[in-house]
């Protein structure tokens, strides 16, 4: 069995993956106001404030803190002259290998957050598929999809 991809992406992908935590749990946490206000003129059922008070403290553990650091510790990928493997998951493990000969093209994307911490994604494009390496360095990003590139045209030669 091959050895697990050797790079990682950035540590500053974690913080952006718990910024992004943080805002999905305030729309939850605007949710349960909204329904705590609405039992309030409806009901009243004090069962429901502590049910929706545990499924926001709930949400926010799993996608503020632990979700995003077990991402970030299994996000591996690596490239290689005749392939990129890349390694991900949350709950299952999932490996994927993809041929340079089956390489279309390769972007590089920034949105706003990720430009804050001067991230980029990759998101390599085939014909069937795209496979996205989120949370690299900018600089390193723009290397890599330059090397990808070079690589899928040499691969794209030999055949």
């Amino acid at each position: 069995m091959r050895k697990e991809p050797i790079n990682r992406i950035s540590v500053k992908g974690l913080r952006v993956w718990r910024i992004y935590g943080i805002i999905q749990t305030l729309i939850i946490l605007l949710l349960g106001i909204g329904t705590g206000v609405i039992n309030y003129f409806t009901g009243n059922y004090i069962w429901l404030y502590i049910v929706a008070g545990a499924v926001v403290l709930l949400f926010g553990y799993l996608f503020i803190y632990l979700f995003p650091k077990v991402r970030w510790s299994r996000w591996r990928y690596e490239v290689r002259d005749q392939e990129i493997e890349l390694q991900h998951g949350l709950f299952v493990v999932k490996r994927t290998l993809v041929p340079m000969v089956r390489v279309q093209h390769v972007d590089t994307e920034q949105g706003p957050i990720l430009r804050k911490y001067d991230l980029s994604s990759i998101t390599i494009s085939t014909a069937a598929t795209s496979h996205t390496i989120p949370a690299l360095i900018t600089e390193e990003a723009d290397e890599l999809r330059g090397r990808i590139s070079v690589l899928a045209r040499v691969a794209e030669e030999d055949v």
